[in-house]
């Protein structure tokens, strides 16, 4: 496949300014403040060690697909939704778009390729919708489902047909969620890549069978949470018989 185009998207204080206020009224002040206090932690505490594995990861990933994505057409939004954004898929005409993006997409959006949108959903849906699947897995000590799920979007949250699911070995006391999040995606691209690449060819592949299967959604990692998934897993180590990891 040929990478035609990207949407690159900056965020404006405004839009931060409405999830935090909608957070505010779905969770309470209490829950707000526990998410803020994890975003303060995390950026003296954790943004370092994950930047310099970030860096890494970066380096191996220009190693191995040596490419100039500044050839590569694009275009600056606020919003994915945008008529700007709109504009450019209607010129572009993809048969495949990819979504890396917190944004709920319109329809109008998420139909403009051939063959539809997907994500990278860091958690396995339907149990780990929305925000920081990886995270609530690993808090929930639900280590069979810390890992990425490939789905179609459709109007609901994670609710579109699921392609792939994949997981990989981690070390829940060393990494954090982030790292853990970032690397079951890059550990698992010859997957994804053949799933998308069958999709993209026009190919018919049959969904992965989620009927049944317990759906729930979750949001912002909070601090209390975060300090007693460290807690158990360390504890886990030390009295366990195995070392709490998924293969």
């Amino acid at each position: 496949m040929n990478l035609t185009g990207l949407i690159v998207i900056r965020e404006g204080s405004a839009r931060r300014w409405r999830v935090a206020r909608r957070q505010i009224r779905r969770d309470g002040w209490l829950r707000f403040l526990d998410v803020l206090a994890f975003r303060v932690y995390s950026a003296i505490v954790l943004s370092r060690l994950d930047d310099v594995w970030k860096e890494r990861a970066l380096r191996r990933l220009r190693a191995r697909f040596r490419t100039d994505l500044s050839l590569v057409r694009r275009v600056i939004v606020s919003d994915p939704n945008s008529r700007e954004a709109r504009a450019f898929l209607s010129e572009l005409k993809p048969d495949l778009l990819l979504a890396r993006c917190k944004f709920l997409l319109k329809p109008d959006v998420f139909n403009a390729a051939t063959h539809g949108t997907f994500v990278l959903h860091p958690g396995i849906c339907p149990e780990y919708r929305n925000a920081h699947g990886c995270f609530w897995a690993l808090v929930n000590r639900d280590h069979a489902r810390v890992g990425m799920t490939l789905l179609k979007v459709n109007e609901g949250v994670d609710t579109g047909p699921v392609y792939l699911q994949a997981t990989c070995a981690i070390d829940e006391v060393r990494e954090s969620h982030t790292v853990i999040q970032y690397r079951v995606v890059l550990e698992n691209l010859d997957a994804i890549g053949s799933v998308l690449r069958t999709i993209g060819e026009g190919h018919a592949l049959t969904p992965i069978d989620t009927a049944g299967r317990r759906s729930a959604t979750w949001g912002q990692p909070r601090l209390s949470d975060y300090l007693r998934w460290k807690w158990e897993a360390r504890r886990s180590r030390r009295h366990a018989t195995r070392v709490p990891s998924l293969s």
